[in-house]
């Protein structure tokens, strides 16, 4: 016999507050991403960190059941946004490309866990340090190719 669902309207709430949560830090994280016009930008950022968060959420559940590994769903959700973020890099000639993209979408879905989990000041460094290190990098790198190319034609 299988236990029928019982709605707990505070338990509706909570998870309406994590996978809000978490499609926040996806939206902030994929902002930057739709600015610069990167394959995987806001709406993808956002359904991964709200998907990995709906995955856990879902594994913790099961929290109370005996012989449960909750760890396993977040491997799983690890291996599953590896393979989305390797569908983004690409090499082109010499270079390859989406490899912060890639990265992006992998720190999109640690937010998803962090919010499941409900580790809310993790979730807004998590999100802060993503936000600015795409910005303060990406000018980096910009600077130095800037000076290789410089370099190059000399």
């Amino acid at each position: 016999m299988t236990e029928s669902y019982t709605f707990v309207p505070g338990e509706i709430i909570d998870f309406a507050i994590r996978v809000g949560l978490a499609s926040l830090a996806g939206v902030l994280i994929g902002l930057e991403r739709e600015y610069k016009g990167k394959n995987a930008g806001l709406k993808t950022n956002t359904l991964v960190a709200l998907g990995a968060c709906v995955f856990v959420s879902i594994s913790l559940t099961f929290r109370d059941v005996a012989n449960v590994d909750l760890t396993r769903v977040l491997g799983q959700v690890v291996t599953g946004i590896g393979f989305l973020g390797a569908g983004v890099i690409l090499q082109i000639k010499d270079k390859v490309k989406g490899l912060s993209t890639a990265a992006t979408v992998w720190c999109s879905a640690a937010a998803g866990c962090l919010a499941a989990a409900f580790l809310l000041v993790e979730l807004a460094i998590l999100t802060v340090l993503v936000v600015v290190i795409n910005i303060v990098f990406s000018r980096i790198d910009m600077k130095i190719e800037e000076q290789v190319g410089k370099q190059d034609e000399q």
